[in-house]
């Protein structure tokens, strides 16, 4: 098989459909991911898993080939003839190889383009501090971060180092100058990139993903330290993300964690991206801004009051995720049932609407 032919045969499919994710899996036709929905190729082969390791010799170099058979699965970027980018993983299932395919946009989007609050515009313009962006796989997270570096880009001057495992978005430096490390490629790993970013002149940090406790506690230094750390985590919502971060560290350390997260975080936004009823996704969000009262719950490990923070919040610019679920609802973007399905309190919810 012509592996760069079929591609390209695959590729035309996904810019025409406007698909965000492609899987190849041995066995299988290639299936695109339309607005939330998978959609087998009928038309096209049915790839073996040696065919997948052809195409994973298209994706990446010899060395990560190799990397990929000693460990079983591997991350990585791919740029296909400038056209589209993806960030992908492969992996196996029972004994055979399996490819997933993140499509990454070529350009950054502004957050008006993405349909985001413009108040993320004064996070990315403060100079220090811990912002975080949550939500689960798939639901725009890097997007947001991607687009508010490029704020920081055009508006000041500053060295912008990002440490991603693999870079998704790729930035020109423009007033900014910006750096991109990719773990396994560039530095071995966050936390060793993260331990020399200190001697490099650095004043933003934008870290893919929180891994480890290390690189949690080295990211919440940074920000207190006088840098603007921006990262990702895997959670539903703020309360969640502020517990993951102190849960990970041992007991007798989680105190001084707390002190330090209630000093540098600035503020944590949580988004999901939901179906859209003209088509396409639309987001759902929450935002917590760090004040006094929510640095105090945080100090004093009450971080079960902070969704109730968040709901009586607003005056000071906070968002509740079921007020914008509302509201989406309320504007004809979005049905009442996905509403529902993506609404972590269900009967509040039900009271906005």
């Amino acid at each position: 098989m012509d592996y760069n032919k079929e591609l390209e045969a695959i590729v035309g499919v996904l810019k025409r459909e406007g698909a965000s994710d492609l899987h190849l899996l041995a066995g299988n036709v290639p299936v695109v991911r339309v607005s939330g929905n998978l959609i087998p190729l009928a038309k096209r082969a049915v790839f073996s898993s040696e065919d997948l390791m052809g195409f994973l010799k298209e994706f990446v170099s010899e060395e990560q080939v190799r990397d990929f058979l000693e460990k079983k699965e591997l991350d990585f970027s791919y740029d296909f003839r400038k056209q589209i980018r993806f960030r992908g993983n492969v992996f196996y299932q029972r004994g055979l190889v399996g490819i997933a395919l993140r499509v990454v946009s070529s350009t950054t989007k502004t957050l008006k383009e993405l349909k985001l609050p413009p108040i993320l515009e004064t996070f990315a313009r403060k100079k220090q501090g811990f912002f975080l962006v949550v939500g689960s796989v798939g639901q725009g997270k890097s997007t947001t971060l991607a687009s508010m570096i490029e704020i920081i880009n055009t508006e000041r001057s500053a060295h912008i180092l990002t440490i991603e495992d693999p870079i998704e978005y790729l930035f020109k430096s423009k007033k900014s100058i910006i750096n991109q490390r990719e773990v396994s490629i560039d530095t071995k790993s966050f936390t060793s990139a993260l331990k020399t970013a200190f001697r490099q002149d650095v004043d933003v940090l934008m870290i893919g993903e929180m891994r480890g406790i290390e690189t949690m506690s080295i990211a919440v230094t940074a920000a207190e330290t006088g840098h603007l750390v921006l990262s990702t985590l895997h959670t539903n919502n703020a309360a969640q993300a502020i517990d993951r971060i102190i849960d990970s560290f041992p007991a007798e350390q989680q105190g001084q964690i707390r002190t330090q997260l209630a000093g540098s975080l600035v503020g944590i936004f949580s988004q999901r991206l939901i179906p859209r009823i003209s088509g396409g996704l639309i987001p759902a969000y929450e935002l917590l801004i760090n004040n006094n009262a929510v640095a105090s719950l945080i100090r004093e490990g009450k971080s079960h009051e902070i969704n109730l923070m968040i709901e009586t919040g607003s005056r000071y610019g906070m968002v509740e995720m079921n007020r914008s679920l509302a509201d989406l609802v309320q504007r004809g973007e979005i049905t009442q049932d996905n509403a529902f399905l993506h609404s972590l309190d269900t009967s509040s919810l039900m009271r906005l609407l």
